[in-house]
């Protein structure tokens, strides 16, 4: 060792002995005699009740489940849903579109791998992206009933989700029948079709396969108890409600012994009690008793509020009403303002009749767990400025198959159009002008076998496929046994 090595090592030596002497250096703490069994018992278990007393007003079955990264709040991709579980998010939750409350939409996720949109409002396709939902894993959509905050998402939807990899499976729509064709789910979805004709045929350049062939599942809304759905294991049934016109349906989704029901929007209704009856998760809309105090807050004459609460919707004493008869192992209501003045309102007035379990279906995000055991209620903290989840694909068969797009910029676009395009060469700095892919790069379906695809593309296209599979072979275990 030279002198300056050896002079650096020594003082390198030193200055580490000085740090480690001081105060503010980590140290190992010191080992020492343990507490008696007794003290750590007192002080581990103290405020833990056991089965020694009732703690506050939960009621029994409503705590967190031990798989949760906090009980306090949901971080979207940050938890898998269990093989046994159903998990509900409030992805809008208001008539009156806000930042903080987009349109009304409810998704339920179960543990088989299956999902289920309840009403797409306006807006609140921002909220699936922010919780990581890719759009072409949304396929299913029940509409209660075709007022359009409870549809007006629905041809982003279609053709977002048609462009972010929604090749393979068609949209599937279920809603309820006018009291005449014109009024019916199947004609709204036709004036869509109609509304989009110029997006659809611009987007004719990308790839497309079915996801532009729509699956109209019309019921008649007349009716009651009808079974809408019926498919690997759920069941989803319907019912009428009394909106003011008829077409109004209400849902319930049961599956693995669980249920869930969303009503729409209505007058308090006995057909409700009757369908609803022991489920799960019982979600209604309600609007509160404060008219006169509202419509100076809001800006609504008090008599158009009055008369379109007593046509039109459910009183929140109402709601409690109905929830106290449906008897439901958690009570929630949406399609509400969530105003600070109007929370205790609120509880008062569901209180009047429901003692059970109650939590507001607002603020959009709030998200639920549901698992036969235990039912639990969360915030979910939704970024404002999300990047949205890889698109989703089934690689069972081992294949990433791309279709052919249906067109190209040539047959759609006139060439004096494109003739003004300035040359990019103009604008691109010297070493910065990438390779240009103004046409399709191949001439018939891609068709990549999935260890062809680079890493990143094979783990982040593929999460919910190999979630899902892990999850329904849990499932079929279970059964097995």
């Amino acid at each position: 060792m030279t002198n300056y090595r050896r002079w650096a090592f020594t003082v390198g030596l030193s200055t580490l002995l000085l740090l480690a002497s001081s105060p503010g250096f980590a140290q190992a703490p010191p080992v020492q005699k343990l507490s008696s069994e007794e003290d750590i018992r007192a002080a581990l278990f103290g405020g833990v009740p056991g089965d020694r007393w009732k703690e506050g007003l939960l009621f029994e079955g409503i705590r967190p489940s031990p798989w949760m990264n906090s009980a306090a709040n949901w971080f979207p991709g940050t938890e898998e849903v269990q093989p046994n579980e159903m998990r509900v998010t409030f992805m809008g939750t208001s008539p009156m579109i806000r930042p903080g409350q987009m349109n009304t939409s409810i998704y339920v996720e179960l543990g088989n791998g299956d999902n289920f949109v309840f009403d797409l409002g306006e807006g609140a396709i921002a909220n699936y992206i922010a919780a990581r939902v890719a759009l072409n894993e949304l396929k299913r959509v029940f509409l209660t009933h075709l007022h359009v905050d409870h549809f007006g998402s629905l041809p982003y939807l279609w053709m977002f989700g048609t462009w972010n990899g929604g090749w393979h499976e068609r949209l599937r729509i279920f809603g309820p029948s006018g009291r005449t064709p014109e009024y019916g789910t199947a004609k709204m979805v036709e004036g869509m079709k109609m509304m989009t004709g110029w997006h659809q045929d611009a987007f004719s350049v990308f790839p497309v396969g079915k996801g532009w062939d729509i699956e109209v599942n019309e019921f008649d809304f007349r009716d009651d108890g009808g079974v809408v759905y019926e498919e690997n294991g759920v069941k989803v049934t319907h019912w009428r409600r009394s909106h003011a016109k008829d077409g109004a349906s209400a849902y319930r989704l049961d599956w693995n012994g669980l249920c869930f029901v969303w009503t729409g929007d209505g007058r308090p209704s006995a057909l409700d009690a009757k369908y609803a009856k022991g489920c799960d998760l019982y979600v209604t809309e309600l609007q509160q008793e404060l008219v006169e105090i509202s419509s100076g807050v809001q800006g609504v004459p008090p008599f158009l509020a009055r008369y379109t609460i007593d046509t039109h919707h459910t009183p929140a004493y109402a709601a409690g009403y109905v929830a106290n008869q449906v008897q439901p192992r958690m009570f929630m209501t949406t399609h509400m303002s969530f105003d600070p003045y109007l929370a205790e309102e609120t509880v008062a007035e569901v209180r009047e009749f429901w003692k059970g379990p109650y939590h507001f279906g607002a603020p959009d995000g709030i998200v639920v767990n549901i698992t036969k055991e235990q039912i639990w209620v969360r915030e979910g903290i939704l970024p404002d400025f999300p990047n949205a989840r890889s698109p989703q694909f089934d690689f069972t068969n081992g294949q990433l198959i791309v279709p052919y797009p249906p067109t190209s910029r040539q047959e759609i676009q006139e060439q004096y159009v494109r003739d003004q395009e300035i040359d990019p060469d103009l604008y691109y700095p010297e070493g910065f002008k990438p390779d240009l892919l103004q046409d399709w790069p191949v001439d018939s379906d891609l068709v990549v076998p999935v260890e062809a695809l680079p890493d990143n593309l094979k783990e982040s296209m593929g999460a919910a496929w190999r979630h899902r599979e892990a999850n329904r072979k849990i499932l079929e275990e279970q059964g097995d046994n």
